[in-house]
């Protein structure tokens, strides 16, 4: 039968037609999203910067929680509300439990057996009753922090650093280039490798493969994140000169219940906490910070510095609007839908990179009235406590699902204790020029997976 014979055209036409169909069907049965264009499908449409703005907007024009883009092929799911995140990460966890990325921090790496061993090992040492005992540990440094500040206060964000690295890993080497690097690549799309594989062939060289130049050199600062510490503690455990800490426990423990050494290093990186926005936001809201030192005063008194057993509900009222006002990951960590799935009559397609928007979440009007302004109170009831409806509604910010921040409890207590001990002892105050004039702070973030 020839190619030209009128049955094989009509065949042709007949399966163009069939295959034509099912795609339409397939694409009205998704999510809604953008249109896009043929085979880039939305690269065009995604800023390359903030694009958590955009997704929270797309949502609420296609009046639908979950939004669909096609990146060059790839699906990407966007979850824009808390209902929706609660019922796909968390209801469904085994289906959106899996994630891609670099081989030692848990995690971005994919799940497995090495992801759950990372997991466990994680949880042994960081779930919240076993971060009480880090509580002395904390407090020194929240105090170590107040001599800095109290030393060169212009430095404030480097001191917050050293503190967050102080509490984790001791000395910290290489950390601002290590997060830089999480920060610029963590976010899906961030690169136009990550939804068009083949150009990771590229050789470095290449006109315009500047992101493979920038992998190497991101690369090394992770990696000496990692095995810099680790290895000094090895060698101060052979020397006999290491002090107590979570690695020399696992070292040290029993042979048939000790993980290898790269699961023991990657949970030794694996957190971190922020206190800048605080600074931020005691200078653009100074009757908070009038408020809350007004409670820190009144319940913890002037012999004394705040500890783990004063009752300080507005000063938990804030921390959770720090967390929420300017989330520290407006985009939580990808997910990977391993099996098709369905929400609202939508289908979800198996190999989606499903993101949760943090952002969208921890300013949805609904729950956060006027989400932009810095408002304590919303925490708290008529009677000065905490609102138990609102219990862990800051907890967005640290991601969904198995892929939640396993460090959050020691994140969080770290917070609390170092705005509680900045709020007894200094006044945050704005700047003068030259000219005596005072300078009003913007509120300014970089884009990328960390803000």
């Amino acid at each position: 039968m020839s190619l030209l014979d009128p049955r094989t055209l009509a065949l042709v036409a007949v399966a163009l037609a069939i295959v034509a169909v099912s795609s339409w069907r397939r694409r009205r049965s998704l999510p809604p999203g953008p249109k896009g264009v043929p085979i880039l499908g939305n690269i065009f449409d995604v800023p390359k910067d903030f694009e958590w703005l955009t997704y929270d907007r797309w949502s609420r024009e296609y009046r639908s929680d979950v939004i669909y883009l096609n990146l060059a092929g790839t699906p990407v799911l966007v979850v824009n509300s808390a209902e929706a995140a609660h019922e796909l990460f968390e209801k469904k966890s085994s289906l959106y439990s899996d994630s891609v990325g670099c081989d030692w921090h848990f995690v971005f790496m994919g799940y497995g057996d090495s992801w759950r061993e990372r997991r466990r090992v994680f949880h042994q040492y960081f779930h919240p009753n076993a971060t009480i005992e880090y509580r002395p540990r904390t407090l020194k440094v929240a105090r170590e922090l107040l001599l800095r500040l109290l030393d060169t206060p212009d430095d404030f964000m480097v001191h917050l650093r050293h503190m967050a690295g102080s509490l984790i890993l001791g000395t910290v080497y290489g950390i601002d280039t290590a997060l830089h690097a999480m920060a610029m690549a963590g976010n899906a799309g961030a690169y136009l490798v990550d939804t068009i594989p083949m150009l990771k062939y590229v050789p470095a060289w290449f006109p315009g493969a500047k992101f493979k130049r920038q992998a190497a050199e991101w690369k090394k600062a992770t990696d000496a994140m990692v095995e810099r510490p680790f290895k000094a503690v090895m060698n101060a455990m052979a020397e006999g000169k290491a002090v107590p800490s979570i690695v020399t426990s696992l070292l040290t423990g029993e042979e048939d219940r000790k993980p290898p050494e790269t699961v023991i290093s990657g949970v030794g990186a694996a957190a971190y906490t922020a206190l800048g926005t605080f600074f931020l936001a005691m200078l653009k809201y100074p009757e908070i910070q009038r408020k809350a030192q007004a409670e820190v005063d009144r319940v913890v008194g002037s012999d004394r510095l705040p500890d783990f057993s004063d009752d300080l509900p507005y000063v938990t009222a804030l921390v959770k609007e720090v967390l929420r006002w300017q989330p520290v990951t407006p985009l939580a960590v990808p997910h990977r839908l391993t099996h098709d799935d369905v929400y609202n009559g939508h289908l979800l397609p198996a190999g989606s990179v499903v993101v949760g928007n943090s952002w969208a979440i921890l300013h949805n009007e609904t729950v956060f009235p006027e989400p932009e302004e810095f408002v304590p109170e919303r925490w708290i009831d008529e009677y000065g406590k905490l609102r138990p409806e609102m219990r862990d509604a800051e907890l967005a910010a640290f991601g969904f699902g198995r892929r939640i921040c396993p460090g959050r409890h020691l994140a969080l207590s770290s917070t609390w204790i170092g705005i509680a001990s900045v709020l007894a002892t200094f006044d945050l105050q704005k700047g003068v020029d030259a000219d005596g004039n005072v300078i009003e702070p913007e509120v300014k973030y970089t884009s990328g997976l960390v803000s």
